[in-house]
């Protein structure tokens, strides 16, 4: 009786020993693990290349981009330069010492990467498109290197000021020691790095990023800022005159300079139906009309005078280019229409559908077309 009674009052004993020692032992290891989430983490603040490599692959944020993964230290500090203001708040650790592994809740500050995601993607569009105006071509979907990626968003980063953001983030751990207290290692995911950028990875893959008429607007703003040279080829102005000799070369570039003094644009509506949507914009250009009724006149004036008939053929046929050059330059005339412009999602992001023949109809009218014949 007296041993039962005994036993009776030493369990409850026994009972509170044990579980303080399975606090305890539970405490140290969310300490331990707490311990090797912070020193892991604040490496993120002061960030080097090394640190970046271990947590962050370079190739995994632009992964159809063309190009070696070995990159300059000019476009290694494009990290540093993300995680400038990252920060982060642990909410709560859980542990299994069962199957050593364990959880952690983050609350992580980073930059805004929405709104960088969609600076990027605009900068990207821009360049691709001033690409293929420099190369005489038509086709927005030259290559772009992984190096020129990486240089866009460096300068981005340098040049622009982004508001933080708050997301929350689970960190997953296991203990790879014969011990519970020892060895914890986080597990290093793809989601894992996507919640370090603050998701920048999702928003640099959705087709989306731009809409329709954010993605016109990018192609509008480009051409407009576009040298000469680079509206001729986009459009196809030196085509579209068959320049092969000095006098109809004049002519394309008398065109060129009427567009980047009177283009202007004005964005109405935009209707989506699937991977297709239709924007309706306000376009502003020389009229071209004017310019051909103009040239009609004084073309009529020359035919009609003995200077004609005197010049012959080869002279007249110089006489309307020239006509036709001076009617350009001397223009003063706008003309503002409603252009309905095509856009498709391929996939990867909204795209002007056969962008340079569209515009250079929008933009040039009737004199897509040579109103000068050969002679």
């Amino acid at each position: 009786m007296k041993t039962a009674k005994r036993l009776m009052i030493l369990l409850p004993v026994l009972f509170l020993l044990s579980a303080a020692l399975i606090m305890g032992c539970t405490h140290w290891n969310k300490s331990e693990v707490k311990g090797i989430i912070k020193s892991e983490l604040d490496l993120l603040k002061n960030l080097d290349s090394e640190t970046a490599r271990k947590y962050i692959s370079y190739k995994e944020f632009f992964p159809d981009a063309k190009g070696n993964t070995e990159l300059s230290e000019e476009i290694k500090e494009v990290f540093s330069l993300f995680f400038r203001d990252f920060d982060y708040k642990i909410l709560d650790i859980s542990v299994d010492n069962k199957d050593k592994c364990a959880s952690a809740s983050l609350r992580l500050s980073t930059i805004d990467a929405h709104s960088l995601a969609k600076d990027f993607a605009a900068s990207l569009l821009k360049t691709e498109i001033l690409e293929a105006a420099q190369n005489a071509s038509q086709d927005t979907k030259a290559a772009v290197s992984l190096e020129e990626h990486y240089l866009l968003l460096n300068h981005l980063l340098k040049t622009q000021e982004y508001k933080t953001s708050e997301t929350n983030c689970t960190i997953q751990l296991v203990n790879t020691g014969n011990t519970q207290d020892e060895n914890w290692e986080i597990k290093r995911t793809h989601s894992l790095e996507n919640d370090l950028v603050g998701g920048l990875m999702t928003y640099l893959s959705d087709p989306d990023i731009l809409s329709p008429e954010d993605t016109l607007t990018v192609y509008l703003k480009t051409l407009k800022k576009m040298n000469l040279d680079e509206i001729s080829n986009y459009l196809g102005v030196v085509s579209i005159m068959n320049a092969s000799d000095p006098s109809k070369s004049s002519i394309a570039s008398a065109l060129a300079e009427q567009i980047h003094q009177t283009f202007n644009f004005k964005i109405k509506e935009c209707n989506i139906e699937g991977y297709h949507a239709v924007v309706t914009t306000e376009i502003t250009t020389f009229d071209s009309d004017a310019i051909l009724t103009e040239y009609q006149k004084e073309l009529d004036s020359y035919l009609a005078s003995p200077d004609a008939v005197i010049d012959g053929s080869s002279k007249r046929y110089e006489k309307s280019l020239n006509v036709l050059l001076d009617c350009i330059k001397n223009n003063k005339a706008t003309r503002t229409v409603e252009v309905a412009f095509i856009l498709v999602n391929d996939g990867v992001s909204w795209k002007l559908q056969d962008a340079g023949t569209a515009l250079g109809d929008a933009i040039l009218g009737i004199l897509s077309i040579s109103p000068v014949d050969e002679a």
